[in-house]
């Protein structure tokens, strides 16, 4: 029974980095939340050959369930954080496309000097 205990450890590992995910995701701290991303699956990995070679049984598994539960919502939260900053990006991107239509319709509107420059 101890060493299923290691399991369910493992899962609340999975929240708290969930959790620091999720925080990194409401601060716009991109960076951070693709590193802490990168150790969360290879943590993931760890509990899921964990769990194959030691099972979950009884109480264990209505725990991890819960924390699979909070896990989840936590992964739903850093996905709408994603998707707001990736409409964020588009904006921006749209943005910039406008400015560079405007300044090279300008440049086409300028006067040409004997050298092929502008006046």
């Amino acid at each position: 029974m101890a060493s299923q205990s290691v399991v369910i450890d493992s899962y609340q590992h999975l929240l708290q980095q969930s959790q620091r995910m999720l925080e990194f995701a409401r601060q716009g701290d991109w960076s951070s939340l693709v590193l802490e991303k990168s150790r969360y699956l290879v943590e993931l990995e760890n509990v899921t050959q964990c769990e194959r070679r030691l099972g979950v049984e009884g109480g264990d598994r209505v725990r991890r369930a819960c924390l699979l539960e909070q896990i989840l919502e936590l992964e739903a939260e850093i996905r709408s954080c994603l998707l707001a900053r990736r409409d964020e990006l588009g904006r921006l991107i749209g943005v910039s496309r406008r400015q560079l239509e405007v300044g090279r319709a300008y440049r086409a509107d300028a006067p040409v000097g004997p050298d092929g420059g502008g006046m």
